[in-house]
């Protein structure tokens, strides 16, 4: 039986099924201990008055299996804006059916679309089905790059830094 993959984009009364999403990739992490995320939280940052991400369904047959998290970055160096992939996920009954690939070339056809010059994204060292994936998409592993983040109190105290 050949199956439909398809892409849409998430709706506002969708938020409990982006949330099961986050949850979702968050086990497969091993993360799942490090989300907080509310529906009401997720409803304000997505659809509120200031959205700051977009999310994207990847879809077998109308049916969501996969979905994508992503907002807009800027690169000083092209002087444009990009397109930054803070989540993807496929589930793992539907992976091998081109819903993370349909996924990923929706995400560039909409950078190229809006006039952005990349489209990134991190991939943890451990998933080497995810790094062969994207090697064979043709993304380049910017192995000389490492991720830095302030968060928590560590945020709130460099927040308070008075030199």
């Amino acid at each position: 039986m050949n199956r439909s993959v398809s892409v849409r984009a998430a709706e506002a009364h969708e938020v409990a099924l982006i949330l099961g999403f986050i949850r979702e990739l968050a086990d497969f992490e091993h993360l799942a201990h490090e989300v907080v995320a509310t529906e009401a939280a997720l409803r304000q940052a997505l659809y509120g008055p200031r959205p700051y991400a977009e999310v994207v369904f990847g879809c077998v047959d109308g049916e969501a299996v996969g979905f994508a998290l992503y907002f807009h970055s800027f690169s000083t160096f092209l002087g444009r804006p990009g397109l930054y992939l803070e989540d993807l996920f496929v589930r793992p009954a539907a992976r091998g059916r081109g819903v993370g690939g349909q996924l990923l070339s929706w995400l560039a056809g909409l950078a190229l679309e809006r006039g952005c010059g990349r489209l990134e994204w991190a991939v943890l060292d451990w998933n080497e089905a995810a790094i062969g994936f994207y090697r064979k998409l043709g993304a380049e592993l910017k192995e000389e790059w490492k991720t830095c983040r302030v968060a928590g109190r560590a945020l709130e105290a460099l927040a308070a830094r008075v030199d």
